[in-house]
Formats: structure tokens, C-alpha cells, sequence
């Protein structure tokens, strides 16, 4: 494969289902191989049932008791990203992008809007006409209508990005987000790709859509599966 010059590579890993405590172990390990000079990763993955902490939430933002949480298996943990509360689960495309914005994209705004803009074009190649919030009062993510379909939360230090974005693919991540107040969402739903089209696409399909709109917007070539 010839790469431009002007282009930079990111090695995409398609890990499956991992543990959330799995997901934050690889992303500090990529975080720390750019950090040193190595290639920039796009992790791609679905979770184990969770309920993640952003550095905005509050505890009376989770709804579901513990007692309860531990009958269905779903886990807890407090992190650095932005944003509030959300819920990950099987049937989402997870995405974790480790890029180096330093010295061409030093602008965390930007960056957000990027991958909000991957997002929504990536669902436009599936037929679903989305859009970010132009409500001042809700956080970064994606909608169709006043239902969100993509929660987007980062975390960047020293300008290398870690945390990401999460895309309701199936419907079977919708019930998890009746245990929390998603992402301090008080006057709106969540929705997702199979509620929309009736029946849901491959998490395959879904991924490699993605890389191709990732790979076009933030003018990076893509090695890997």
C-alpha cells in the first residue's frame, strides 16, 4: 500500500467483546505507544454490559440500585472522558480512536466535530439521516430527531486522544439506558440503527463503513481489517 505523504496511518483492531476494565488497559497502551513516537490506533469493539462515569456525572445520574446491577451483570466505573453518564453493551459499535492532534489539529472542538461528522456520515451510508444537537443545553453526540443514536465522550491529554464514541447498532442496548439518566438526558430518547431500519446491519458492516468515513475525514489511511 503507497501512502501520501501529507497522510498519516492509523492501525485499526477489531477486538470483538472485551471488559471495559480490558478497553481502558489497551487504550493506555496505545495512548503510551504514541506518546513515544509509534503509529496512531482505532480500537473497534462492543462491551460488556456497563454503566461509565464521565468526568460531569453524578451519582444520582445511575437510576438502577447495585443490588440490582449485580443480578444482571452490569458493572460501574468512573473515568476521565467528558460527558456524564452512559451505558455500553452488546449490539454497539464501540470506537476508540489514539490519535496525535499535535501539530495539524490542535483543537479539541474540531476533533469532537470530526467524529461526530464520521458518525453521521456513516449512518447516511446505511439510509439514516442523523445530525449533532444544535441544543446548547445537551452534550456532544449524534440524534435522529430528539432520540440519540451515538454518544461521543474524550478524553485528551498532551493532545493524544483516548475514550471515543459508542453507536447503538442493535436494539439490545436500549434497555440498559433505563438505569441511568443517559448523558444527562431528561426530555429525549435513544434510539438505534435496527429500531430505525427494522432490522439491524452487521456490526462488520457497520465498522468497516465507519473506517472508510474516519479514514476520509481525518485524512488518515487505514491499516488493517
Amino acid at each position: 500500500m503507497t501512502v501520501a505523504a501529507d497522510r498519516r496511518t492509523v492501525v485499526a483492531r477489531r477486538l470483538g467483546r472485551i471488559s471495559y476494565g480490558e478497553g481502558l488497559r489497551l487504550q493506555q497502551e496505545a495512548a503510551n505507544a504514541v506518546a513515544e513516537g509509534g503509529e496512531e490506533s482505532l480500537l473497534l469493539l462492543e462491551h460488556a454490559p456497563v454503566f461509565t462515569l464521565g468526568r460531569n456525572a453524578a451519582a444520582s445520574d445511575v437510576l438502577m440500585s447495585l443490588e440490582r446491577r449485580r443480578e444482571l451483570g452490569i458493572e460501574l466505573f468512573e473515568t476521565d472522558r467528558g460527558g456524564k453518564v452512559t451505558y455500553h453493551g452488546p449490539g454497539q459499535l464501540v470506537g476508540y480512536p489514539i490519535l496525535n492532534l499535535d501539530p495539524d489539529r490542535r483543537d479539541v472542538k474540531a476533533y469532537v466535530t470530526d467524529l461526530e461528522e464520521a458518525l453521521i456520515s456513516t449512518l447516511a451510508d446505511f439510509g439514516i439521516a442523523s445530525a449533532r444537537s444544535q441544543r446548547p443545553d445537551r452534550v456532544t453526540s449524534v440524534w435522529v430527531g430528539n432520540d440519540k443514536i451515538a454518544a461521543i465522550g474524550v478524553h485528551i491529554s498532551r493532545w493524544i486522544t483516548t475514550h471515543g464514541f459508542a453507536l447503538n447498532v442493535t436494539s439490545e442496548p436500549l434497555p440498559g439506558f433505563l438505569g441511568i439518566v443517559p448523558c444527562g438526558i431528561v426530555d429525549g430518547g435513544v434510539t438505534s440503527m435496527e429500531r430505525l431500519l427494522g432490522e439491524a446491519p452487521s456490526l462488520e458492516s457497520v465498522a468497516s463503513a465507519f473506517l472508510r468515513r474516519f479514514s476520509e475525514i481525518f485524512a488518515r489511511e487505514i491499516i488493517g481489517p
